[in-house]
């Protein structure tokens, strides 16, 4: 009897542990080379749709924009989320015969809260429309 009471517990050490499958994370964005963007110009009224590719400067009047990531999330969904990490410089004026410039904006747009983290800018209001072109997600 004192044998088969040894025996029992090394077959319980022999069944299989069930195995942990971790959850999967929430998806991920599609980043887009080009963002999409839209200056007003308070004083004339003028508006300007322009594209802005990643990491290039592109100029508006006295504003430079440098768009460093543009990602949609859900873009398959009827409601696709675009939102930019966009830096934007103004030209403040000439010392010396070079024009200087210093930075108005850094941080993200959100194309659906144009409101949320707007450019504060006594001439110009800027916003994301959208991400052009976004690749498929990388696993």
């Amino acid at each position: 009897m004192a044998e088969e009471a040894q025996s029992e517990p090394e077959a319980a050490e022999e069944k299989p542990k069930p195995k942990i499958v971790a959850p999967p994370g929430p998806p991920r964005p599609d980043r887009g080379p080009t963002a999409i963007l839209r200056v007003l110009d308070k004083v004339t009224a003028e508006t300007l749709r322009f594209e802005a590719p990643i990491g290039r400067r592109v100029r508006y009047k006295s504003l430079v924009f440098q768009v460093r990531a543009c990602q949609t999330w859900a873009p398959e969904s009827a409601d696709p989320r675009p939102s930019a990490y966009v830096i934007i410089d103004a030209d403040i004026g000439s010392a010396g015969g070079a024009v200087a410039s210093r930075q108005v904006y850094k941080g993200w747009m959100f194309a659906k809260a144009p409101d949320v983290h707007a450019l504060q800018h006594p001439v110009y209001d800027a916003w994301l429309e959208s991400c052009e072109g976004a690749a498929a997600p990388t696993a």
